[in-house]
């Protein structure tokens, strides 16, 4: 690309947004998503105790319907304990401003004093 007779290079150039703030995502967010884990978890109980049935009834696996209805036993303690937890800071990449080290203006300027 050419720019008032000089040419640039923008095959570098970050597209990504610049991060003006490290704050963390609202509060209604952050409670929905908990919200939601919640939920995921405790309807995933459900099934674990309709398929321990079934494995007991149909294929006669005590011992498998036992280790079913084992992990469901837990899922709501479990489920209270992840709602409850904040997440855990991200650790990512953040695009900041950064001057370039090529700059428009040369870095030293002849100064002229009047008396």
């Amino acid at each position: 690309m050419e720019i008032g007779g000089s040419v640039v290079n923008t095959s570098h150039r970050d597209d990504t947004p610049v991060l003006i703030t490290e704050a963390q995502p609202s509060m209604d967010d952050e409670q929905a998503t908990r919200r939601r884990r919640y939920a995921i978890m405790m309807a995933s109980r459900i099934p674990c105790l309709i398929g321990a049935v079934v494995v007991f009834q149909v294929w006669q696996l005590w011992w498998l319907a036992l280790i079913i209805l084992a992990i469901s036993i837990p899922l709501p303690w479990m489920a209270v304990l992840i709602a409850n937890d904040r997440p855990a800071r991200k650790s990512e990449h953040v695009n900041r401003f950064r001057r370039s080290h090529r700059s428009i203006e040369s870095s030293s300027h002849r100064v002229i004093e009047s008396t």
